[in-house]
């Protein structure tokens, strides 16, 4: 039946519709209002705002994982020749473009520390690197103006390899020029390697320098591995909902989704596999200037959290996800592509708060505002992209072949 649908019933089927409107508006408003109340009650804590812009960070490292995601994937896309992704490949294009708002929402991050609130990172108090010998052998790296300079460099690659893909695949949706496809396969490998250093430096620089004595090679793979499996939830997510509102007719099918389900389950091994090698690693060592970070969140109350992050970000979905039956479902993918969402962001958590609060787990109003506000903002950008241009590039070479897609 896909490879039945004409160019016309393509088009009309890969049209978001005019009654996106509200929701663009609706979840803009929504993002902004939550962020003001978080805003109100992280100056009303009287810590420096220590709280909220730890919250603040735990949420953005957790949406920026959509549009980082989403890049490695159109990437990946043309650099293997795929064609099974091609009808979900505009809809991850346009959740990679959502770089310039990322830039924008950094800056809750980057001016307060450009004003001197060493709430943060403390590594940018002059006053606490003093003395410390660690600290002052980093400072060459871990210093503000150089942090500042990297995170401009990384928005600047991130922004134009975005910008540069969805803009050449929306030129074939008017041109249906194969000499286009050519062109993004051609920049795909460099692409890959780009995205592989800045993300990894982000990384190190926004996570794992909120706590500057401690390392890990390793670090920047843990959160690629993240990333993907948050761009594959929200992606499975993304699908069904559109396909609930009429869109994406046979463009999309179960053989996509039982796909989708299928990276879902491999990076869930993926993700369980780097997290228990840099714990391995660093327990079998056994130096405290590397374990003390591990121990922080496996005793007292993160005792908690740590297990609830193996039993539901890897042993639950990992089961759940082996059955071919649950990855062509619609309510199974639905249920674990929710629920590794969830715990997605439960990692961010676990990452980021231990560094204000070791012994207790202050989870509150706050975290949810940031939370919802971030993700009011970004869906709504998503939402608004969408509205340009068809839903799936439809005047793609290999689209007929990725309608036919049948899993063997």
């Amino acid at each position: 039946m896909q490879h039945a649908l004409t160019p016309e019933e393509l088009r009309e089927h890969c049209s978001l519709g005019d009654e996106s409107k509200s929701w663009v508006t609706l979840c803009r408003a929504a993002g902004v209002i939550m962020l003001a109340i978080a805003a109100g009650m992280g100056f009303a804590e009287n810590d420096g705002c220590a709280q909220l812009f730890h919250s603040y960070l735990v949420s953005y490292a957790f949406c920026l994982s959509f549009s980082l995601g989403a890049l490695f994937f159109v990437a990946v896309n043309h650099l293997t020749r795929a064609s099974w992704m091609i009808v979900i490949r505009r809809l991850s294009e346009v959740l990679a473009a959502g770089f310039p708002l990322m830039a924008v929402l950094f800056l809750p991050i980057l001016i307060p520390l450009l004003m001197g609130n060493h709430s943060l990172y403390e590594w940018s108090d002059p006053h606490h690197v003093e003395g410390d010998h660690v600290l002052e052998g980093k400072s060459p790296f871990l210093n503000v103006p150089f942090f500042t300079v990297r995170a401009v460099i990384y928005f600047a690659v991130w922004i134009t390899l975005s910008r540069f893909f969805l803009k050449n695949s929306r030129l074939q949706d008017e041109r249906a020029d194969p000499a286009l496809i050519l062109r993004m396969r051609k920049w795909s490998a460099l692409t890959i390697v780009l995205f592989a250093l800045t993300t990894t430096f982000a990384a190190f620089d926004w996570l794992m320098s909120l706590e500057p004595h401690w390392f890990s090679t390793i670090f920047g793979v843990y959160y690629f591995a993240g990333t993907m499996l948050a761009f594959f939830a929200l992606m499975s997510l993304i699908c069904l909902y559109l396909q609930e509102r009429g869109r994406l007719s046979g463009v999309v099918t179960v053989e996509h989704y039982h796909d989708l389900g299928k990276y879902l389950f491999a990076f869930t091994f993926f993700w369980g596999y780097i997290a228990f090698s840099q714990y391995m690693l660093i327990w079998y060592a056994d130096l405290p200037e590397e374990t003390f970070w591990f121990l922080k969140r496996q005793t007292g109350a993160w005792t908690a959290v740590s297990v609830l992050l193996i039993v539901g970000h890897l042993l639950v979905p990992f089961a759940g996800l082996l059955s071919r039956h649950v990855k062509r479902s619609r309510a199974g993918l639905a249920f674990f592509a929710i629920l590794l969402l969830l715990m997605h962001w439960v990692d961010m958590y676990w990452l980021v708060m231990p560094a204000l609060h070791a012994d207790v787990l202050n989870f509150g109003i706050i975290d949810l505002a940031c939370l919802a506000g971030l993700l009011g903002l970004v869906l709504g950008g998503f939402l608004s992209r969408l509205r340009a241009g068809p839903l799936a590039p439809v005047n793609d070479p290999y689209l007929e072949e990725s309608l036919r897609f049948r899993n063997q």
